[in-house]
């Protein structure tokens, strides 16, 4: 198993991007194929990433699974070295579970579906090589291979809408997402080329992020440099994140988006954002993010509560939970930005526990979308009676946002709050105004979509596929599980949160 242990993340990294590539090669017509295919590697990547998941020693903690491919040698020093803690290892294990659970919804794609399983296995093969790589280089490599698919896949399989007052096109999401994610990558990858530098004037060239925190452990990065790099980093990854005002991308986005990219945009991609301003703005900048962190949880309560007035006035479905996201990313951002271990404990947990019931919300609303061909809120009532378990399912997604007791919403938000209200007592009432106001939006979207009584025109509806029963069955389990029995995934975030600097 020790054997096996060296060339596992190499393998959940590599498994689905060798898989991107054969796909290439099969034939365009074989749509079921092509299917089946991108099954089998969505499936071993789950299999790799629940071994990680499990195989972590959270007795021993610090980073294990260590396995290193030299690449440049010095005096540039970059190199593929791979190593998870157990934040890595659980959100490799959120990416495994969403990256299958998309793959196996997306039967329904017709259109050069070929092609949309190789950009979405490249996705995910990027997002699971930004949390298992520990070199600066390859980092924002496969930050990079995880953003960049994202503009083919919602601008040729996604959706325009039409608002009646306007129309938005799938071009303007994905080029408007495009551009914004690029702005982010250019801060990001000019304060990688500064922590080069800085590191470079200490003696050492190099992109390890395990050489270049030794550098920061020792001081050897004065505090005016950390203070003038962190926010390259926090507004970089923070983009990603949707940190307020440079969210507006993820709303866009989600709409016109197909489900399953939906699914892995808010279920996964969001993360990377925030864990790049863990991994590498607190671990690598530790005095510079303790200046700037009374800035970023100012911008993360904005998060929560503009995320939910917004989603309040919506009528898409959609755009519902797209601002929902934005706001419940705002619990993650200022879960991190307390700098208090139980604070940024519940932020990883929420990146977990908001990971899953938004794909689990984006798939029911797929397959709403797919029956009724709307997703306007003020058209569809009463669909429970015609669609009781996708009904049921949205309910318990719906709930655990809002942060309803025995669901894993309650526990990440519950710790997220105090943690807040040990650093930062007014604005983490202002959080707690935002979860009131969750339970509004929520209830409301509940009460007119699924309940009342039935409009005529949606007699003829079917309940989700046994697909899509089946994936939002596991992933209505997950919630409750980890609602009920959070202490697995806690030892994990626990050990690795309690070692970063600063916390």
């Amino acid at each position: 198993m020790e054997n096996f242990d060296q060339i596992a993340l190499a393998l959940v990294i590599f498994v689905p991007l060798v898989g991107a590539i054969l796909a290439m090669f099969m034939p365009a017509d074989r749509q079921k194929d092509v299917w089946y295919f991108a099954i089998v590697v969505a499936g071993l990547s789950l299999i790799l990433s629940v071994y990680i998941f499990v195989r972590y020693d959270y007795g021993a903690g610090g980073f294990q699974f260590h396995d290193n491919y030299p690449w440049l040698p010095a005096p540039v020093d970059i190199n593929l070295s791979l190593a998870v803690d157990g934040i890595s290892a659980l959100l490799i294990l959120l990416n495994g579970i969403i990256l299958f659970g998309g793959v196996l919804i997306s039967q329904t794609i017709v259109y050069r579906p070929r092609d949309f399983f190789v950009l979405l296995l490249a996705l995910g093969a990027g997002v699971f090589g930004t949390f298992a790589v520990r070199d600066l280089f390859f980092l924002f490599f496969f930050y990079e291979l995880a953003v960049l698919p994202m503009y083919l896949l919602i601008g040729v399989w996604g959706s325009s809408t039409d608002f009646r007052t306007f129309f938005r096109t799938k071009d303007y999401a994905a080029m408007k997402l495009f551009i914004f994610l690029v702005a982010g990558s250019v801060l990001v990858w000019i304060g990688i080329l500064a922590m080069y530098m800085g590191a470079s004037d200490a003696g050492f060239s190099t992109f390890s992020l395990e050489t270049l925190g030794g550098l920061a452990e020792a001081g050897r990065f004065s505090e005016s440099f950390q203070t003038w790099v962190f926010p390259l980093f926090m507004v970089g990854f923070g983009v990603l994140a949707g940190l307020w005002p440079f969210h507006t991308w993820s709303p866009d986005g989600h709409v016109a988006a197909p489900t399953a990219v939906s699914m892995l945009h808010a279920g996964v991609l969001m993360k990377l954002g925030a864990y790049g301003i863990i991994r590498v703005g607190m671990v690598l900048l530790p005095e510079g993010a303790e200046n700037w962190m009374p800035v970023l949880i100012t911008l993360g309560t904005v998060n929560v509560l503009y995320g939910a007035v917004s989603a309040m006035s919506q009528t898409d479905l959609k755009y519902v939970i797209g601002y929902s996201s934005v706001s419940h990313m705002g619990y993650v951002l200022m879960g991190i930005a307390t700098l208090d271990p139980i604070g940024v404990g519940g932020a990883v947990l929420q990146m977990f526990s908001h990971g899953i019931m938004t794909a689990l919300m984006f798939l029911l609303v797929g397959a709403i979308y797919d029956r009724t061909h709307t997703r306007d809120i003020n058209v569809l009532r009463g669909l429970f009676s015609r669609m009781g378990v996708t009904g049921f399912f949205f309910a318990i997604a719906g709930l655990a946002s809002l942060g309803l007791p025995g669901l894993s919403g309650f526990i990440a938000e519950f710790m997220v709050f105090i943690g807040a209200f040990r650093t930062y007592l007014p604005l983490a009432v202002l959080a707690v105004i935002g979860a009131a106001l969750t339970a509004v939006y929520i209830l409301r979207l509940l009460a007119l979509t699924f309940l009342g009584e039935s409009d005529e025109r949606w007699e003829h509806l079917t309940d989700a596929s046994p697909v899509e029963k089946t994936v939002g069955g596991v992933f209505v389990l997950i919630l409750i599980f980890v609602g009920v029995w959070p202490e697995p995934l806690m030892r994990l975030i626990n050990v690795s949160v309690d070692a970063l600097p600063g916390v």
